[in-house]
């Protein structure tokens, strides 16, 4: 089993090296991971300049490449063949929570969307703690990293598997289990800072308070609410097929109907 670590924090982020020393004891482990910290770089693939790898090592003295594009550009870069043929992609630990909305903006998790594009599975996981959080332990994360993968080897792993991973704040014996979870609401509160530059110019800052989220039963606000794992399978195809029926009975111009009604058919 040749399983391919990765992150959006940045190959020397502390969430990496546990995430790696849990893979260590499942196969054998290739580190390969942006060179500084990409977090809600999103799905990104770098077409327009050069990628490049370099050797570098963990904080324990493990071998690791770090590269200067995204984390779904590292995917892609191990997975084209500048490392032997992988079996599965494990991204993270991230150093916030990945809920809800977070999927589409988050580095982690659409690291783990490029391996499935490529016909690999990938499994994202995150420590959901938040920005008041002064010190964080992965190490529980980790070991519910390690089980959940060997779960997932064990049962035989499938191209589409995609799987979201979040993991409560709390010591080991403190987290209850798992739960198998739907994407729950979040609810962001961003607000935009403008600036002054010396010249006069304006520029922009996006914050605002860190968001929160509806932990409505079933979600993965809810699980972790609850003091749970949660595991949220996720899928490619964003299609939203109950519009799909919908837009089937709208009152179209006659011209535009024939053309959907032709390709329909």
């Amino acid at each position: 089993m040749h399983i391919l670590v990765t992150n959006d924090d940045g190959v020397h982020a502390p969430g990496l090296l546990a995430l790696a020393g849990a893979m260590k004891t499942l196969g054998d482990v290739t580190i390969l991971a942006p060179d500084h910290n990409w977090s809600g770089g999103g799905h990104v693939k770098t077409l327009h300049r050069p990628l490049r790898v370099w050797e570098t090592a963990l904080s324990d003295g493990t071998p690791a490449l770090m590269s200067d594009g995204a984390p779904s550009d590292c995917v892609a870069l191990a997975l084209l063949g500048r490392v032997p043929p992988v079996d599965l992609v494990v991204s993270g630990i991230n150093t916030y929570g990945n809920l809800g909305h977070d999927v589409t903006y988050s580095g982690t998790v659409t690291a783990a969307m490029e391996a499935v594009i490529a016909g690999v599975p990938g499994l994202a996981f995150s420590l959901a703690a938040d920005d008041k959080t002064v010190e964080r332990d992965y190490a529980p994360a980790a070991e519910f990293a390690r089980r959940i993968v060997r779960a997932a080897i064990d049962n035989g792993l499938t191209a589409e598997l995609l799987l979201n991973v979040n993991v409560p704040p709390l010591p080991l014996a403190q987290i209850k289990g798992l739960r198998l979870t739907r994407q729950g609401l979040r609810l962001y509160r961003d607000a935009l800072d403008e600036r002054r530059d010396p010249r006069g110019q304006p520029y922009y800052w996006i914050g605002g308070d860190y968001p929160t989220g509806v932990p409505d039963e079933g979600t993965d606000f809810g699980a972790l609410q609850d003091g749970y794992v949660s595991i949220t399978p996720l899928r490619l195809d964003l299609t939203h097929y109950r519009t799909l029926e919908q837009l089937a009975g709208w009152k179209w111009d006659e011209d535009l109907a024939t053309d959907l009604d032709g390709r329909n058919g």
